[in-house]
């Protein structure tokens, strides 16, 4: 079982929305917006050489994330930059080539499409290209996903998109603890990394083991975590749906069912042997993703224990996510299309009831 808190609570989506207070003894818990900028704040003390491009990154902050990091580190460092999204990426590509390293954010993850050849043809692929004399250390935050409302032009989950091309490597945490040392990984990375980050995670907080505050805390990419231990059925899920299979799962325990949650933490690299081990012991899998259900998160985890751990399965393998449509913006028809508890209970029963 990989290290790590054991989460067993869902927040409530409209605590998502709202950002509401916690109880005054969790004060001490970093947020995930809060893991996030420390796990920056320590990588520009420890590197002299690390810079962050971004709209309005060094006064109005969006989401809050490099919040007071100007203060300390200077306008140099933390460098507003106009809104081309082209143009942050050209300039973070060519200062990694030259020797800096560079972390980038787009105010949300959709904006990604707009310089996508820059990532994709040049940062992804001049490592190749050059034999290996031209890395390129770049992190670039994306803000994404649902429950808040944002409409579809501000809420998708596009990480398989990147996943598909080699060199390019995704980061998905789910918490604070996994934001902050996941976050440090991508720094040091010499590679290009996606750090994907879930709105509606950004003021949670969950309780961290003591080594969160170790300015050391690190941790390494493709190794799954293993959120709940069960025994009946394997549900696979990514950033906010973590905790919703959780929920879920608690609920499924009340019924005899023993939900075992893992949580990737990281599509590049991907922990096959965690899930496909997971899969052997329970039998059964459930994929939930919030991104399109289509060609995605869901078909490679269930394509890839299709070919790995056929023989174990009891039941064909199922799937809950966007059914393929825009990501609403009324609450309402958001919260009908984005997967949640009550759908990921529905399937899993179905998978562990008896044959009739």
């Amino acid at each position: 079982m990989t290290s790590g808190p054991d989460q067993t609570q869902l927040f409530d989506r409209r605590m998502f929305r709202s950002g509401a207070p916690v109880r005054s003894e969790e004060r001490t818990w970093p947020t995930v917006r809060g893991a996030i900028n420390e796990a920056i704040r320590e990588e520009m003390r420890r590197d002299p050489g690390l810079f962050l491009m971004g709209e309005d990154i060094a006064g109005a902050s969006p989401f809050g994330v490099t919040a007071g990091l100007a203060d300390e580190f200077g306008l140099e460092r933390v460098r507003d930059a106009p809104c081309s999204e082209v143009a942050v990426m050209g300039a973070a590509i060519g200062a990694a080539m030259a020797g800096r390293r560079a972390i980038v954010e787009f105010q949300f993850g959709d904006f990604m499409s707009v310089a996508i050849d820059q990532l994709t043809h040049q940062a992804a692929m001049l490592r190749y290209l050059t034999g290996g004399q031209v890395s390129v250390p770049i992190v670039v935050r994306l803000p994404c996903g649902g429950l808040q409302g944002t409409g579809p032009q501000h809420a998708q989950s596009l990480y398989s998109w990147f996943a598909h091309v080699p060199g390019i490597k995704v980061a998905l945490p789910a918490t604070a603890f996994d934001a902050k040392g996941l976050m440090k990984t991508a720094i040091r990375d010499d590679n290009p990394v996606l750090f994907f980050e879930h709105k509606a995670l950004y003021r949670t907080r969950l309780p961290v083991p003591s080594e969160y505050s170790d300015d050391t805390h690190v941790i390494p990419f493709g190794q799954a975590a293993i959120r709940r231990e069960g025994s009946d059925l394997t549900i696979v899920a990514t950033l906010a749906m973590v905790h919703h299979a959780l929920a879920a799962a608690g609920e499924l325990a009340s019924e005899g069912i023993s939900v075992e949650v893992i949580d990737p933490r990281t599509l590049v690299p991907f922990d096959t042997d965690t899930i496909v081990s997971s899969v052997r012991k329970t039998g059964r899998l459930l994929v939930v993703d919030e991104a399109y259900e289509s060609f995605g998160v869901h078909s490679e985890v269930i394509a890839t224990v299709a070919e790995q751990a056929f023989d174990a399965l009891l039941k064909p393998p199922r799937r809950v996510g966007n059914p393929g449509v825009p990501v609403p913006f009324a609450p309402p028809l958001e919260a009908a299309v984005l997967p949640g508890r009550d759908r990921i209970v529905q399937e899993a029963r179905a998978l562990v009831a008896p044959d009739s």
